[in-house]
């Protein structure tokens, strides 16, 4: 059954507002008209409805940057808000085609594994708005396309581990070796390697988006082999890190808190520049498909790197991470997007 935020409206109530209703009455109307021309704008009026559908549970890293930007519009007002988690991919086209049906004005979730599905379903429903992550283009008119393009923030872990590390080994531990994962792993083996070409690399896949315990045992096995930094692209590979007595970085939150002297820099990734932009385009009625991913780069707020602690990363190295974080702000430095699929030096 779809688990529904708390505290919010029902999202599909009869009183519920009809879908191409204009702003009305005062201030709101006359906002909408044309200037000279005495012709309306149509717009949606808020709250307005936003259903989301998730394989994994909410408090999963990546999902959770989803869940936390709806939350965020839902408090402001501009939407109701209720979704699905652990949808299995077998039954991800029955959940969105009942969303669908309901009449959600927006559709949330991530298709990787469903791509061809998801778009037969926003075929079939093309007043309804989606925003699907994704490997692929957007397709017309109504299925726009996300990612989280956090590789800059990604480099700059990296030149962290190389900088830090004392084996020169260094494991990845990732969930598929899709390009969503490759390009943030590419990103961060540039950066070690930018500050220590003497580095290596252990790079394992656990085939599995949520399976703690299958992350933390190929860390071990990394562990085992030399790695004393561990990117923890997955949940469970921090736990291997603290037991063990080695370092983490991680991926999309801060985790710092949980793991203190564990955890020594993470690339965050934001996602309400990505859920504001298309609420907007939903309620002005301006959506249409779309590529949202460079709505995650650092220079729309859509990705950061986590403050640095100079009492677990040398101060010289916070220095000097800084400034290449100043020079990929003012456009001075590229960090390169490789989807390819990162693989062991070692």
């Amino acid at each position: 059954m779809p688990r529904k935020s708390s505290g919010s409206l029902p999202l599909f109530s009869s009183a519920a507002l009809d879908r191409r209703q204009m702003l009305a009455l005062g201030a709101g109307a006359a906002a909408l008209t044309a200037f000279g021309s005495g012709e309306v704008l149509a717009a949606k009026a808020k709250p307005i409805k936003v259903a989301a559908i998730y394989t994994v549970p909410v408090e999963q890293q990546w999902v959770s940057r989803i869940h936390k930007a709806l939350k965020a519009a839902e408090a402001r007002g501009d939407i109701t808000y209720k979704f699905s988690e652990n949808v299995a991919n077998t039954d991800y086209e029955r959940v969105m085609r009942q969303y669908s049906q309901e009449g959600a004005d927006l559709v949330v979730g991530e298709v990787f594994a469903v791509e061809r599905p998801a778009r037969k379903v926003a075929a079939d429903y093309p007043k309804t708005a989606y925003l699907m992550g994704s490997s692929f283009g957007p397709t017309k008119p109504n299925f726009s396309v996300f990612d989280n393009f956090i590789h800059e923030p990604s480099y700059l872990t990296g030149m962290v581990a190389g900088k830090t590390t004392k084996s020169n080994v260094i494991g990845l531990v990732g969930g598929y070796a899709i390009p969503e994962v490759n390009r943030l792993m590419q990103a961060f083996m540039e950066g070690a390697k930018a500050v220590n070409p003497n580095v290596k690399f252990i790079v394992t896949f656990i085939n599995s988006w949520y399976d703690p315990p299958k992350a933390k045992e190929a860390a071990f096995a990394q562990i085992d082999k030399g790695a004393d930094i561990l990117y923890a692209e997955r949940f469970g590979v921090s736990d291997a890190a603290k037991e063990r007595g080695v370092k983490a970085i991680g991926n999309v939150i801060d985790t710092s808190s949980q793991y203190p002297g564990t955890v020594i820099a993470s690339a965050l990734w934001q996602m309400e520049p990505t859920i504001d932009k298309a609420i907007k385009e939903v309620i002005d009625e301006t959506f249409v498909a779309a590529d949202y991913g460079p709505y995650s780069y650092m220079a729309e707020g859509g990705a950061s790197l986590a403050p640095l602690d100079p009492k677990v990363v040398p101060p010289e190295v916070i220095d000097m991470v800084l400034l290449k974080e100043k020079e990929i702000k003012d456009g001075l430095f590229r960090v390169n997007v490789n989807d390819a699929e990162p693989k062991s030096t070692m």
